[in-house]
């Protein structure tokens, strides 16, 4: 048995037990007797059952997910770093890796919603530098309520603020994301960031604690009371009781962050030989970052003098200081007798470093506060040992009960519902948010925001990354697997219309409550889906995040596992936009339209709701349908291409005149209904009148010609039953003010 000497003012081990205080920081029953029973043969302290409530939370050890999670398809020729580092990184030739992940913010940005989304920036970030990464880019995938009340404005303008703050600040340019809203979301909102850098693959950097002696180094901000146990807060139910929990949301600060940034960059490229191991503190703060480094070694353990840590406030305890989750820190193990190098380094850019600790050549993981121990556990126990679940499954009710065939929209006026449409928060332009955000940046961005996917360069080669997320709930709420799978097709067909191949994706998994069976259900058939999808189309997923338990008061969020995909563009001159070009060009939509309707935009729109059973989904038929795209972008016939997804085929004909306000004259053997059509695998292209033979040979009847692009300031599409025609003026004008107005 393993004996501590213990102050712990706020409770005794014994009160801890007796009044089963451990609840309240989200242990349970039978994690709480794992604890003590078996993992320490005797009653935890204050501090300890800390340190297991925040590193068994759901947010570090996926006890819940970890079983779905191995269903993914995560491996791949070109996977350097798959997922369990800071973030993933693929090979993109020429000695260099792209590294990208998303983490969401979703709990911390309801009850908190500008640090909440500030800190989610400044968090993914932090993981990509810890790879020996420069980040180049971020992109926001963001889900909320119908904008109804003056607090539901403000919920929504301060996430926007919050990351337009912390990105503008640091200098990462924010290059693209999406923005739905849905009445599922209106309690829970969800802010999911993803971060992708650039790296030389020679310089990579892992999150681990090896070699006895040598010495860990705090680095970076102060501890504060700030976010002190946000991993567990994260990981619980949410309900009206927790809007105020805002001591579980941190404080950001991009400057510091900024050097923060530059210095360990430094310490990565220029002193590597004396760098063992980096990791942020992130989730669960200093116990997270430093227990994973110390069972990542293997063997070894570690020894932490918490007189040491850089506070800014007086006496806080250890509990304190081990699970706040102050901002702009990070944890280097060094080689012994490099600490002054390596101190050095920080001290030029102005980032407070201190050596806390070293490592040791037992499994066990040591606190020490005011000359005693305050914590001994084992290591592992703490980073890869928490209990894992399988939990139950059941199919929802509506899922089960669902009639088999698709909604018919009622239109008897084309024009005016494709007005209404346009005008669809989901459908409008996000400008209004986006135009906040510093897109341009390091001067890299070749696409902005508002085409399929963002295109950034890199440098001093003739190729270029794409980045797109994508999700749409409501598919997903309806059948989770197809749901997930459209998910990845739909990013891809992002990826595919900037004129780029698709290299892999990040996750982040938006799930209610996993000890619901048919919520876990929604989780388990979800990834099953998302995983065949990615497989299909040769893009791993190699990092991501779950994000369980988004319910209030018992009611849960469409199941959303929002995608970030990331895509190459060999030669700059494939680059492609959604947006027509000129007059006289060629219209045409690849892939077939059928009568697919529910949980559709038009269905909410004219219901109030989705239902029914999904319409079918086709991998081969959507893989086969980008290629055909890709090749044609290749062969250098296409002048735009558009993703045919949301509001249906017309909608993305009208999105493609408003980039430079071109009109379109086309007719269709199409009904006016099938126009709003949310079938898949389906782009408009447009070609000029020159490249006609060579795409429609290589294209066949999976191409079909509507007509061509006008000078005109005219929308007139005739349809088998009816007709479209309004100004493209008036419904650009429509289109880009719906958002702003609803925000005012």
């Amino acid at each position: 048995m393993n004996k501590t000497n213990v102050k712990t003012p706020e409770v005794s081990p014994a009160e801890i037990e007796e009044q089963r205080l451990y609840r309240t920081l989200g242990l349970s029953d039978h994690e709480y007797h794992l604890i003590k029973d078996e993992v320490l043969g005797r009653l935890p302290n204050y501090t300890e059952i800390g340190l297991f409530s925040g590193m068994w939370s759901e947010h570090c050890s996926y006890k819940n997910s970890k079983p779905v999670l191995k269903k993914f398809y995560s491996q791949g020729p070109k996977v350097v770093q798959g997922p369990g580092e800071g973030a993933g990184i693929i090979d993109i030739g020429d000695g260099q890796g792209v590294v990208f992940k998303a983490e969401s913010h979703n709990h911390p940005s309801a009850v908190e919603p500008f640090q909440g989304a500030t800190t989610g920036v400044g968090g993914i970030l932090r993981d990509i530098f810890s790879m020996g990464a420069r980040p180049i880019a971020s992109l926001d995938s963001l889900r909320f309520g119908t904008p109804q009340t003056p607090a539901d404005r403000y919920l929504i303008s301060q996430v926007v603020a919050g990351i337009a703050s912390y990105g503008n600040c640091i200098g990462v340019p924010t290059v693209g994301g999406d923005l739905a809203f849905d009445d599922a979301y209106q309690q829970n909102p969800l802010v999911n960031v993803m971060a992708v850098g650039l790296m030389d693959l020679d310089q990579i950097q892992v999150g681990a604690a090896a070699g006895v002696g040598n010495s860990i180094i705090y680095v970076g901000a102060k501890t504060g009371r700030d976010g002190i146990n946000g991993a567990s807060f994260a990981s619980a139910q949410f309900d009206s009781d927790h809007e105020s929990q805002r001591s579980a949301v941190q404080v950001g600060d991009p400057f510091t962050e900024k050097l923060v940034m530059e210095a360990c960059l430094d310490v990565s490229q220029n002193h590597a030989a004396a760098l063992v191991g980096i990791q942020d503190m992130g989730a669960a703060g200093l116990v997270s970052s430093s227990a994973e480094m110390g069972s990542k070694a293997g063997g070894n353990g570690m020894v932490l003098d918490l007189d040491l840590v850089p506070q800014r406030e007086a006496e806080m305890t250890p509990f304190e200081m081990m699970l706040s989750e102050s901002q702009e820190r990070m944890l280097l193990c060094v080689k012994k007798g490099c600490e002054a190098e390596i101190l050095d380094v920080f001290a030029h850019y102005g980032v407070e470093a201190v050596v806390i600790g070293h490592v040791t050549d037992d499994d066990r993981y040591r606190l020490v506060h005011h000359g005693e121990v305050v914590a001994d556990v084992p290591v592992d126990a703490l980073a890869s040992q928490a209990p894992v679940y399988q939990r139950e499954s059941a199919v929802p009710a509506h899922i089960n009960n669902a009639a088999p065939q698709q909604f018919v929209p009622e239109i008897s006026d084309a024009t005016a519902v494709l007005k209404e449409m346009l005008s669809q928060l989901t459908i409008a332009s996000k400008e209004s948010i986006y135009e906040t955000y510093d897109s341009q940046v390091q001067t890299n961005t070749l696409v902005r925001p508002g085409s399929d996917a963002a295109v950034v360069r890199i440098r001093h080669y003739n190729k270029a990354l794409a980045l797109t997320t994508d999700v749409n709930g409501r598919y997903l709420h309806l059948n989770p697997r197809i749901g997930g799978q459209i998910a990845v097709a739909e990013a891809a067909r992002n990826i595919v219309a900037a004129g780029a191949k698709p290299l892999g994706i990040t996750d982040c998994l938006n799930f209610g409550n996993p000890e619901k069976p048919e919520q876990f259900y929604e989780l388990d058939q979800a990834v099953m889906g998302m995983s065949e999808a990615c497989q299909k189309i040769g893009a791993p997923v190699i990092s991501g995040n779950v994000s369980l338990n988004n319910e209030y008061d018992g009611v849960p969020i469409y199941p959303t596992p929002m995608v970030g995909m990331v895509g190459l563009i060999q030669g700059l001159e494939h680059i492609t936009t959604q947006d027509f070009k000129q007059a006289g060009d060629l219209v045409y939509v690849l892939g077939r339209t059928k009568d697919d309707f529910n949980g559709s935009e038009i269905q909410k729109m004219q219901t109030g709701a989705v239902s029914g059973q999904l319409f079918d989904f086709d991998l081969d038929y959507e893989l086969q349908m980008q290629n055909l795209v890709a090749q044609a972008i290749q062969a250098g016939l296409v002048q735009s291409a558009h993703d045919v997804s949301e509001g249906g085929l017309i909608t993305a004909l009208a999105e493609a005149t408003f980039g430079n306000q071109l009109g379109i004259q086309l007719t269709s053997d199409l009904t006016v209904r099938q126009f709003f059509a949310e079938t898949q695998s389906r782009f408009v292209l447009s070609i000029t009148p020159a490249a006609q033979a060579a795409f429609e040979k290589l294209c066949g009847e999976n191409a079909v010609k509507l007509g061509q692009v006008t000078a005109e300031d005219r929308l007139e599409v005739t349809a088998k039953d009816g007709r479209f025609d309004l100004a493209v003026s008036k419904a650009r004008a429509l289109w880009k003010g719906a958002l702003a107005c609803s925000l005012k």
